[in-house]
């Protein structure tokens, strides 16, 4: 949610000063733009009504600084008029602000909904903001193939099947579809791959698969072992594990005793499965935990995720947000965001009561169209939940506190180093790779006080013709033409937080000298630019550090700085040379079938599945290809005259 200061709030008794202010703006300038944002504020007021809506505030670069929900438009906007009740944080948003742009809705509940939608999408910076938010993996258990499939999903569920999860992370999910493998013997390959099976596959050999597309196993009795898997995903675990059990004892009877050992064995998987998940948790069948940690103005949310009485895993999230916000604030804030685009359990249970607590379990109700309880246990099992997963968030958020503390020394010694003007927020790194010039790319990472951050990663495939294939310094002025060009054009006043503060080229002096000659051209010359250099030999730990205008130096070899910037490097080593292998496996991926004039990429599978490879394509005969399904007589005729026009 767009969380509003309480009024009860201590104000200040005076505007935003020139020295509280983190700009260079002087007192005159700082008060003109807050004059300028009560105006625009004030006009908006005048046109809203008192309907339920969301309203957003914008820079002059157009983006959003604040996204706000209310019940009563007109009132709660009219607040931001009253500049001497506003807390410091909503003075300088007041002062960024030149334009507003107002929604009107029909309820408060979707004012919520619209509003944790734009939050997520436009990444407001005054608003509590979840930024890590990677999709979770799921257990499919297809439904649209005679012969079921047990699969890794993530993504849209729009596959017909059954989904377990969600999953904490991919390692979590691919270790319990590997123990189901072992318990139910289910297939995991694709379509495609089952209906070109012609004898079993390793899969079979190690037990981990009864071998359906072979027909090593009867349909019926295949199916009997979807079901079972079926039954224990879905919470009935204990009817399965009696089921085999009751078969290892007929089988032994029997004296059939590799029967026996094969329900022995799928038995020990399930057991497995159940001991990394904490089965049967009294009280809990599809539910979310979701704590919140305070200390030291950084809260930690963790989340931890049950389904059918299983412990899905946990996931720890560090959401940005003014410091000044309480625990109940940021949980409500990180709630309404965090279910905007997934599913929602029936029951949440937290450890701070969030703010418009019943509005935010209506909005998911609606979400999720049935009842969604938030609830905060005081007892008993579910408070013991509660607890663990606190003392979870407290240990990650002093793990990122150290963390942090040591980046932050790093980052001081960095400036000392390269004689910055203070200790540097953004840092850029750029290397490039290729192979004797083929599939060149540059690559960019970035890295601050947080560690590196990945999202804004970029990656530069070279495509001027003018650049020499193999020519370093010409590939590395053409990535940063390219990135500064962008940036010049994006924020030409050089006001937001994507310029770096310092810029790092992978190289010597010649890639130093193609840097300063690009930041040049481009008025760009006060950007703080350097070159590291591998030792001789390629040695490290002997880097050499090239700066404008001074000599090369090295720093002492185990120095702590020299360790840190050698991990910058190496990690833009790693991007650029995955840049480049990912551009050279998708140029392997052409092949002869790409000239084809009406071949698609459906075509060009059936083709490919058919034959087994593009040279047996195009040795295939007329009769051949009409064969194929989806090539009717016309097309096979355009495929067949391409591969024998000179013929």
């Amino acid at each position: 949610m767009g969380m509003e200061e309480d009024p009860s709030e201590p104000y200040l008794t005076e505007p935003v000063t020139a020295e509280s202010d983190d700009t260079a703006e002087t007192a005159a300038e700082i008060t003109q733009n807050l004059a300028r944002g009560l105006g625009v504020i004030a006009d908006t007021v005048r046109t809203l009504s008192g309907s339920a809506g969301v309203y957003r505030m914008l820079n002059r670069r157009g983006d959003a600084l604040y996204v706000g929900k209310a019940r009563n438009l007109k009132r709660r906007v009219t607040a931001y008029t009253q500049l001497a009740k506003l807390p410091h944080r909503l003075q300088r948003m007041v002062a960024e602000t030149v334009a507003m742009e107002v929604v009107e809705t029909h309820t408060e509940v979707e004012a919520l909904l619209l509003e944790s939608n734009l939050i997520k999408r436009l990444m407001p910076r005054f608003n509590v903001l979840l930024r890590d938010d990677k999709s979770f993996p799921y257990i499919l258990l297809s439904d649209d193939h005679a012969v079921p499939q047990l699969t890794k999903h993530r993504g849209a569920q729009n596959r017909e099947g059954d989904y377990f999860g969600p999953f904490a992370s991919a390692g979590a999910v691919n270790r319990t579809i590997t123990a189901l493998e072992r318990a139910f013997l289910l297939r995991s390959c694709s379509d495609a791959v089952y209906a070109s099976r012609t004898r079993p596959c390793l899969m079979y050999q190690i037990k981990r698969c009864s071998g359906p597309c072979v027909e090593r196993i009867s349909a019926a009795d295949y199916q009997d072992l979807v079901q079972q898997a079926r039954r224990f995903l879905s919470g009935r675990s204990q009817e399965v594990q009696q089921q085999l059990g009751n078969a290892m004892e007929a089988a032994a009877e029997k004296m059939d005793y590799e029967s026996a050992a094969v329900y022995r064995d799928r038995i020990r998987a399930l057991a497995h499965i159940q001991s990394h998940q904490d089965i049967n948790i009294e009280g809990i069948d599809n539910a979310d935990v979701i704590v919140a940690h305070e200390e030291g103005g950084q809260i930690c949310v963790q989340v931890f995720f049950f389904r059918a009485g299983r412990n899905y895993g946990n996931r720890a999230y560090f959401p940005s947000h003014d410091k000044s916000l309480a625990s109940g604030e940021v949980l409500g804030a990180f709630i309404a965001q965090f279910y905007e685009n997934k599913p929602v359990p029936q029951t949440i249970l937290v450890s701070h009561r969030p703010d418009e607590l019943s509005l935010l379990a209506e909005a998911l109700s609606v979400k999720a169209e049935r009842k969604i309880q938030i609830l905060q246990p005081q007892r008993g099992a579910k408070r013991k939940l509660i607890d663990n997963a606190l003392h979870n968030a407290r240990e990650a958020l002093a793990r990122r506190v150290a963390e942090s503390s040591s980046q932050r020394r790093l980052l001081e010694g960095l400036a000392e180093v390269f004689g910055l003007e203070s200790t540097p927020e953004r840092i850029e790194v750029y290397d490039n790779s290729h192979i004797q010039g083929s599939e060149p790319y540059g690559g960019m990472i970035v890295a601050g006080p947080e560690g590196f951050t990945k999202n804004a990663y970029r990656k530069f495939r070279i495509k001027d013709p003018d650049t020499v294939a193999g020519d370093d310094y010409a590939m590395m002025r053409e990535v940063l033409t390219r990135r500064f060009k962008r940036a010049l054009k994006e924020d030409p006043e050089r006001s937001g937080e994507t310029w770096p503060d310092l810029v790092l080229l992978d190289g010597g002096q010649g890639q130093l000298s193609a840097g300063t000659e690009v930041l040049a051209d481009l008025g760009l010359g006060d950007l703080p630019i350097a070159a590291i250099a591998k030792g001789p030999d390629r040695d490290a730990g002997r880097e050499r550090i090239f700066m404008p205008g001074k000599p090369s130096f090295m720093l002492q070899p185990r120095d702590p700085l020299l360790y840190f910037i050698q991990r910058l490097r190496d990690e833009a080593h790693r991007f650029a040379i995955g840049s480049h292998r990912a551009g050279r496996s998708k140029a392997r991926l052409r092949s002869v079938l790409d000239d084809v004039p009406g071949i698609g990429a459906k075509r060009k599978k059936a083709l490919l599945l058919h034959f087994g490879a593009a040279k047996a394509v195009a040795r295939a005969g007329l009769t051949d290809l009409e064969m194929v399904e989806g090539i009717n007589k016309t097309v096979a005729r355009k495929i067949y005259d391409h591969f024998h026009r000179e013929a």
